[in-house]
């Protein structure tokens, strides 16, 4: 802006001696650096709304006032006079068109918007510069001095073209810099992107970058490539017990082990939380196992992390290309299914991909929907198996088992498809069904027999299921205290606190809680001590071993001793010969479940055997009930509001 109005003044012949008043054209030089830097940083402010032409507006002034501030640096020998019309039209011009540029700049509003409003910025400036020269006239008076003394215009020449060079240099700088910078910062974020930042390794990204090379470098070459998915055993288990910043620590060692042992034609990346996987360019069979016997050594080594010593463990599956897949996302996906074939065989913790394995998928698909259909359709079952107080030989309660009748395959067993359930989000709903179910039939009972519910882990953490059972009771008129719900330790592990807060909830309304399958976890007396369980539930593998293992009974004595000294009772599950029940009975054992006294039946045989009795009109009672719940954090009991 500057320049070229003095390099046009310096160009421009009045017919009279001019000069150049140095104070006024520095401050020219100021307005037109302040002026245009404050509108372009209103225009910068947003880009939509009025922000880009009030900024382009303040801009377009700034070159009407440096302009005519330069006018008044100059000094000429002779009579000046205006010619307002050019002299408005000029100002207007420079207005209009400099806020149409910063407009279409901030909105991008047509195609190739950065060169059409550079352009208008031009046209700005040039039309205010020569439109307001033509509205200046200059009057020669008759002077017999000298003209202007050409050093001084020499000296002001250079004065400009110093301003401008330097305005350009410092463009030029400013974008030599920017591109570095910019260029760095992209190798930057690049290098985020595709590296783990806790490991150090690739990460997913750079994983799949590098996959996708060696398959195109395979095809070239006609090779092999050898993908290895390996996850980790137990790793969220050692995360809950020794915690968060032990299982990182354990994640870097593994990751520096791992990369030491890698060599070339082999890479290693992080692909998930405790999820590795590697790429080997496959010469021969012999190399492939030669890198799976280096893996399994490093993860199987002990790891000392914060003086624990630790051992991980893992599961290895192996897929390999062009034999086991024609494209990356089926290599990868084939290498996942043979990984959760090791993880699921503890025995053979490595395990190479087959073509079988598609079709278990399939079959566990089709399994899924037909889960789905059958809650859907009411085509499940609730089948009762009795409990039994050892002192007296009466029932105490029955314990409501989920049983699943596929009508083309048959009777399908609760461990396959409640494992379905929970990894496809169907157990909260197939939960729902099977409490309002037992609780349905429970209520019908003539006897106050309890009914016992067993809780999976997605249920616990669920926020819904206190409310979920206040509704069930309610809807069904059974008492709180005939409802038993039985979990086990690995579901409260999963979010301890969590799963806490949720039983005092439930356990504040009046219904029992038990401990099922205790003995089998590391943690028991933990969890012994952390909440007060209102019966314990022995688990089935020391009960078979009974007879024949003298460790098994003395776990026997000492879990009876425990119930004895928390006042806790002691139900022994697995109950098969009466060697067995004999054994449990000299223990003190409180209640015994098991074959021997009766396998699980429908609701029809538990009526037909006798055991239950129906109510008189025959259904369950709807009586309402008054449910009272206390605040099971306030202490003591008493002080509590209902």
């Amino acid at each position: 802006m500057w320049c070229t109005h003095f390099i046009a003044m310096l160009a421009y012949e009045p017919g009279t001696p001019v000069a150049f008043d140095p104070l006024m054209t520095m401050v020219s030089l100021l307005v037109a650096i302040a002026g245009a830097g404050a509108g372009f940083i209103v225009a910068g402010s947003a880009a939509s709304g009025i922000a880009p032409l009030l900024g382009g507006a303040i801009a377009g002034l700034a070159i009407a006032v440096m302009h005519y501030t330069g006018m008044m640096a100059y000094r000429v020998e002779g009579i000046i006079s205006w010619d307002m019309t050019y002299l408005v039209a000029s100002v207007v011009l420079s207005v209009g068109v400099s806020a149409s540029s910063l407009y279409l700049f901030a909105r991008k509003a047509v195609r190739g918007y950065r060169y059409v409003s550079a352009g208008l910025l031009f046209l700005a400036i040039i039309g205010l510069h020569f439109i307001g020269m033509a509205a200046f006239q200059v009057t020669p008076l008759l002077n017999f001095g000298e003209f202007a003394n050409p050093a001084e215009m020499e000296a002001l020449a250079l004065a400009v073209a110093g301003v401008a060079l330097l305005i350009v240099g410092v463009g030029l700088a400013s974008y030599l810099i920017d591109d570095s910078t910019r260029v760095e910062t992209r190798e930057k974020l690049r290098h985020m992107a595709s590296v783990d930042g806790m490991t150090g390794l690739p990460n997913r990204t750079g994983f799949i970058k590098m996959l996708d090379h060696e398959i195109r470098q395979s095809e070239e070459s006609d090779g092999k490539v050898a993908v290895i998915g390996i996850d980790l055993n137990r790793f969220k288990e050692l995360n809950d017990t020794r915690g968060h910043e032990v299982g990182d620590l354990v994640l870097r060692m593994l990751a520096k082990r791992f990369g030491d042992l890698l060599r070339d034609g082999e890479f290693m990346a992080r692909t998930g939380g405790d999820e590795f996987a590697v790429i080997q360019r496959v010469k021969d069979l012999a190399g492939l196992d030669d890198l799976l016997n280096r893996l399994q050594a490093a993860v199987c080594a002990p790891i000392d992390a914060q003086q624990h010593g630790i051992v991980v463990g893992a599961g290895f599956g192996v897929a390999i290309y062009p034999d086991n897949a024609t494209s990356r996302e089926t290599l990868v996906s084939n290498a996942s299914l043979a990984m959760y074939r090791a993880k699921a065989d503890l025995a053979h913790p490595v395990c190479y991909y087959d073509q079988s394995m598609d079709e278990i998928v399939r079959e566990r698909r089709n399994l899924v929907a037909d889960l789905r259909a059958a809650l859907d359709e009411d085509q499940l079952d609730v089948h009762y198996q009795v409990q039994t107080s050892v002192s007296t030989g009466e029932i105490s309660g029955f314990e409501a088992l989920v049983r699943w009748t596929h009508p083309e395959r048959g009777s399908i067993p609760p461990s396959e498809f409640i494992s379905l359930a929970e990894e496809n989000g169907l157990i909260l709903k197939l939960g729902e069904w099977v409490l309002r179910r037992a609780c349905t039939d429970a209520a019908s009972w003539k006897q106050n027999y309890r009914v016992a519910v067993n809780v999976s882990p997605v249920q616990i953490g669920h926020s819904d299921l206190s409310q979920l059972i206040i509704d069930v009771l309610l809807f069904t008129g059974l008492p709180a205290s005939r409802l038993e719900l039985e979990l086990t330790e690995s579901t409260i592990l999963q979010d301890r606190q969590r799963s806490f807060s949720m039983l005092r909830k439930i356990k504040a309304l009046g219904v029992y809680i038990a401990l099922d399958d205790f003995g089998t976890g590391y943690s028991s007396l933990e969890m012994l001590r952390a909440f007060p369980f209102d019966k314990i539930k022995l688990d089935r593998s020391f009960i078979s071993e009974s007879e024949d293992s003298v460790e098994a009974r003395a776990i026997i004595r000492a879990v009876m001793a425990l119930g004895k000294s928390l006042n806790i009772p002691i139900l022994a599950e697995g109950i098969e010969t009466e060697g067995q029940f004999s054994l449990l009975k000299a223990e003190g054992c409180d209640e015994v479940q098991g074959y021997l006294l009766g396998r699980p039946v429908p609701m029809r045989q538990l009526l037909e055997s006798g055991k239950v009795s129906p109510k008189a009109d025959g259904s369950a009672s709807l009586t309402p009930q008054l449910i009272v719940i206390a605040n099971p954090d306030c202490a003591p009991a008493s002080a509590c509001q209902a």
